[in-house]
């Protein structure tokens, strides 16, 4: 399982047209799942996101946490993020996990990040979306979690 957590001031997902989640201060998740990701992997990437402190304190360091300033997050499923570019130029996404387990655990992984107190806003599984953000930092970061 593979995230890429990116702090932004607000964040949003359109879908044909309508804006179906929008966000402020906090992190934009882009989620992606293989083959033999468990809800073990999930349940531990997600406490690592809401416990990860790279919010500025008043020093300026990056010492807080999205608890710690009552910030927000937006999850969306990007099986992309397994693209195998090693051969040609045409990404093969033959580690992404197949569409009925990937929705699974992004679900479950909204639902440990729910659970944790941090209920997400959503993309659409699937779906063909227009995701909007404003990086704050920029900080962008790269979170893998083994399958257990």
């Amino acid at each position: 399982m593979k995230a890429v957590i990116q702090r932004v001031k607000k964040a949003g997902v359109e879908v044909g047209g309508d804006i179906i989640s929008r966000i402020g201060s906090g992190f934009l998740v882009l989620l992606g799942v293989t083959h033999g990701d468990t809800e073990k992997a999930a349940s531990a990437l997600a406490d690592k996101i809401v416990k990860l402190r790279v919010f500025e304190d008043e020093g300026g360091k990056m010492n807080r946490s999205l608890g710690d300033i009552g910030g927000e997050i937006l999850v969306v499923s990007q099986f992309t993020l397994y693209a195998d570019c090693r051969k040609g130029r045409r990404p093969s996404f033959i580690d992404a996990a197949p569409p009925e387990e990937g929705n699974r655990l992004y679900e479950y992984f909204c639902q440990c990040l729910k659970d944790m107190g941090f209920p997400p806003e959503k993309g659409i599984f699937g779906a063909k979306m227009l995701v909007s953000l404003e990086n704050d930092g920029p900080v962008t970061i790269i979170l893998e979690k083994e399958s257990a």
